[in-house]
């Protein structure tokens, strides 16, 4: 027996380890099930932050979308209480990541909001230990993705009520923000249920696990392998369910496709989803009948259009690779969609070529304005390429006008908010500096900090130089440069306040060309311009530094004088004046001999501001010419009666119309070959009832200064189409009657409208009036002349060109489809027979004239030379003293009476008045 005591006592000693092994199984099956239960504590835990963390997302949205709509503090209120919520949610998770956190702290915040008290020690140990195990990572990162948009949800807040503080919000602007709401309420939502999924799953992944392990340490004693084959088992099983997760879940589709004969094994949901076909559709079908174009071959990244069910073509980017399935060989092909990709290229491309294709320079720099790029226009402005300014602040080229750097008030305007414009002079390549338009604003990243400068200017050199020509345009007499009325009358106001300072004097002087009219008549109107500057030139060679020079009308210039002593001082140089402008002038080939009136005007004794100092000087100017011409006259009271004089005429130049003072005289235009009347010209005449017969010279043009012409240009046609239907009543014959209409008549709206109703009302073909305008007013109206035109040829009334040859040397007018006659000019015709140039100018113009099919007629015969000249060049039609000078209305009839022997009609050359 003592041999079987050991045993008997070996056997607890055998057992023991059996005992402590079970002890350590049921230990350790302990030791699971608590950490079994402390994990789904803990999960729980995490099932529980999440939905109240859910929950306040949702209602935080809801709060702050209310709030937008409605400005309800309450609502406010609300959302900053689940939006604390989030806040401390995120606070929690990220201290504990950091490893360095108070473990007290933490847990007060868990249990602040609303944590189960349970759970909190399991949470804070999951998020410190197990943040990197399976699912758990995967949660936290989907977590993770929303602390941006979450915090953007608490800025939209902030933006809301100060918008509510302010004034309110419009609808626009509440649905915009709404609109912002939702769309991150879009992207939380499903990655809240990704969080929340994934926590899930790992709650029951870990239950298997550990439920596997319990099993397998109580069936250790017994059958260790079985249970270590149940632990690989559910491995495996764990492996293939995270695989299949994954694989169901991927954003990409995922296709496995046999190598060896290209057909589908398995696919995903959301290749299932591109094409349209179930998954057991796709299994067994070639992967390569799937695509339109681009098809993938072997392994590699290639681009294609997936066939999707619908027939629509998804761009896509395919990239395979080759696994081993056991002893199959299997094509991993992931499929992307690239369409936003594609998209945004295409943005892309259009914005760059849209910016390089731009007239105006594109700067773009970084955030300490180095540039980074340019447009193709940068180059072409500034002569600078890119790599000429790459890196280099792009202000350091540019400079304010008076050539500082640009202002710091610059940079505060755009850190403000705000974007910049202003002109600075920037520097070419070559040093050269010219003068643009800058424009500066900013992009900004979204926690609003500077991230690029983009600067956008324009050369403004002609700008500049067409605004400088403009003001001197504005200033300034455009044929002669000299100082127009409103600038000289504004150094003259500058003159006068420095005379009063200094005590002294400011002298006036009106001069006036003598007989300048002649010129005009004689030469032309172009060989006249080109006199005043000729004039212009002569009169400014003569002053002074402080002197200044004016023209205000057609021949009249002005001319200031400042610090005198007296006005007698001005004789001097009105005496020089005199000289200088009596020498003969060449103009082309002509040279003019003229004279001039001068008239002085001084302050302080003839008048204290510019306009009366004009006003005399003018009047004295008068006086001048009247009395003997080629002189000048100081200024004396007794000259303003004869202004007032001219004032008076016109003032009742503007009753005549209503007292019936004005009268027609009718000149006849006759048939050159048999002397026969064919045409009348209407001439209007002013009998005064005190003053007599007023010369035409003398009150058309005081009426195209007061602007009553267009009112006697309508009394004129008026009396014309009445005169004409009274001679179609008495049987006179329908002779066409000619009218001299003013330019400013021509150029009014209404003009063709207003010449129908008088031939409507007097019943009057429109073939019988013959409007005529000289061709300097025709180019004088430009487009309004042509528009006239048109309307009074479809009226079927004639234009003439009066004066023809003595204008501009433009003659596109001719094509006008209203010009049917011609008329020689009087300077023309007086040189015939003996001048060559006459003679040649005359014919040149009758050829002309035949060759577009237009009637001549020639003015001012008055001798029987002219007539057989004229008439050999072959003008048929003329007007003259040799045949009649203007007649009253009965002298007229008599001429006009049926019967009246034919060639009677011309009268005894009769010289003209002087």
């Amino acid at each position: 027996m003592p041999a079987a005591v050991p045993s008997l006592h070996s056997l607890p000693r055998r057992l023991l380890p059996l005992a402590w092994g079970l002890a350590a199984v049921i230990g350790l099956i302990l030791a699971f099930t608590w950490g079994a239960l402390e994990v789904q504590v803990a999960l729980a835990g995490f099932l529980n932050g999440e939905s109240i963390w859910s929950k306040a997302q949702k209602q935080a949205v809801i709060d702050l979308r209310n709030y937008a709509a409605s400005g309800n503090p309450a609502d406010l209120a609300a959302y900053r209480r689940n939006y604390e919520i989030l806040h401390i949610d995120q606070w929690t998770r990220d201290v504990v990541a950091t490893g360095d956190y108070d473990r007290s702290a933490v847990g007060d915040a868990l249990v602040k909001v609303n944590t189960m008290q349970a759970a909190v020690p399991g949470v804070i140990f999951m998020l410190d230990h197990f943040a990197s195990a399976p699912y758990m990572k995967e949660a936290l990162a989907a977590w993770r993705s929303t602390d941006r948009q979450v915090a953007e949800l608490d800025v939209i807040a902030h933006q809301l009520e100060a918008a509510h503080a302010r004034d309110g919000m419009d609808a626009a602007s509440i649905a915009r923000q709404q609109a912002r709401i939702r769309a991150l309420n879009d992207f939380i939502e499903p990655r809240a249920k990704t969080f929340s999924q994934e926590v899930a799953h790992g709650a029951v992944w870990m239950g298997r696990v550990l439920y596997s392990t319990i099993f397998g340490a109580t069936c250790l004693a017994t059958l260790l392998w079985l249970w270590m084959a149940r632990r690989v088992l559910a491995g495996i099983r764990g492996t293939e369910e995270r695989y299949r997760l994954l694989f169901d879940r991927a954003a990409d589709a995922i296709v496995m496709v046999d190598e060896e004969c290209g057909h589908i094994l398995d696919a995903n949901h959301k290749a299932v989803e591109w094409t349209g076909h179930g998954t057991q559709e796709l299994i067994g079908t070639s992967f390569a009948a799937l695509f339109e174009r681009g098809k993938p071959r072997g392994e590699g990244i290639t681009q294609g259009t997936l066939r999707e069910r619908s027939g629509r073509g998804r761009p896509v980017e395919t990239q395979s690779s080759l696994v081993r399935w056991g002893d199959r060989a299997v094509r991993q092909a992931i499929v992307r969609d690239i369409s936003e990709r594609l998209s945004l290229e295409q943005e892309r491309r259009i914005a760059a070529e849209a910016l390089a294709s731009i007239a105006e320079g594109v700067i773009i720099a970084d955030a300490d304005r180095r540039v980074l790029s340019v447009n193709a226009a940068h180059a072409a402005i500034t002569g600078l390429t890119l790599q000429d300014v790459q890196g280099r602040r792009f202000d350091e080229t540019r400079r304010l006008a008076d050539d500082s750097p640009l202002p710091a008030s610059v940079w505060d305007t755009l850190d403000a908010g705000g974007n910049w414009l202003g002109e600075v002079h920037s520097q070419r390549a070559d040093g050269s500096v010219y003068p643009e338009l800058l424009s500066i604003s900013v992009i900004r990243d979204a926690d609003e900090r500077v991230q690029h400068y983009v600067a956008v200017f324009t050369n403004i050199s002609t700008t500049k130089a067409n605004q400088r020509r403009l003001e001197h345009l504005a200033t300034h007499d455009p044929l002669t440069g000299l100082a127009n009325r409103a600038e000289f009358e504004r150094q003259c106001a500058q003159a006068i306040a420095a005379a009063d300072r200094d005590h002294g004097a400011v002298a006036v002087l009106f001069i006036d060309l003598d007989a300048f009219k002649v010129v005009n008549d004689s030469y032309s109107h172009a060989i006249g311009d080109r006199l005043l500057v000729h004039v212009a030139e002569r009169i400014t060679r003569g002053l002074g530094e402080h002197d200044v020079a004016g023209r205000i009308g057609g021949d009249e210039f002005t001319v200031m004088i400042g610090r005198l002593v007296s006005r007698e001082q001005a004789s001097a140089l009105a005496q020089r004046l005199l000289a200088v402008l009596g020498e003969p002038m060449k103009v082309g080939d002509y040279e003019v001999a003229l004279s001039a009136s001068i008239g002085i005007a001084g302050y302080p004794l003839d008048g204290s501001d510019p306009v009366t100092l004009i006003a005399n000087a003018d009047a004295a100017m008068y006086a001048a010419k009247t009395q003997e011409r080629n002189t000048y006259r100081l200024y004396s009271p007794i000259m303003q009666a004869d202004a007032r004089k001219r004032l008076a005429l016109a003032a009742e130049l503007r009753q005549a119309l209503a007292r019936g003072e004005f009268r027609l005289v009718f000149q006849p235009s006759v048939d050159m070959r048999n002397g026969k009347v064919v045409a009348v010209e209407a001439l209007l005449r002013w009998r005064h009832p005190a003053r007599g017969e007023v010369s035409p010279g003398e009150f058309i043009p005081m009426a195209e200064k007061l602007g009553l012409i267009r009112h006697v240009d309508d009394w004129v046609l008026q009396a014309v189409a009445r005169q004409m239907r009274q001679w179609d009543e008495e049987g006179m014959p329908p002779i066409r009657v000619a009218v001299n209409i003013s330019a400013a008549s021509y150029g009014a709206p209404h003009f063709a409208e207003e010449v129908r109703r008088w031939l409507v009302a007097e019943r009057v073909a429109p073939q019988r009036l013959l409007l005529e305008i000289t061709e300097g007013a025709i180019l004088r109206l430009g487009d309004e002349m042509e528009r006239t035109m048109n309307a009074l040829h479809a009226l079927g009334v004639g234009v003439a060109i009066d004066d023809f040859g003595t204008g501009y040397s433009s003659m596109a007018y001719l094509k006008l489809p209203a010009i049917a006659f011609l008329k020689i000019d009087k300077s023309f015709v007086d040189g015939l027979p003996g001048s060559s140039h006459d003679a040649a100018i005359v014919e040149a113009m009758l050829a002309l004239s035949k060759r577009l099919g237009l009637c001549a007629i020639a003015e001012g015969i008055e001798t029987e030379a002219q007539h057989e000249f004229l008439l050999r060049a072959g003008c048929t039609e003329g007007q003259g003293y040799l045949y009649a000078r203007a007649l009253e209305v009965p002298e007229i009839e008599r001429m006009l009476r049926p019967g009246q022997r034919p060639g009677s009609a011309r009268l005894r050359l009769v010289p003209p008045t002087r």
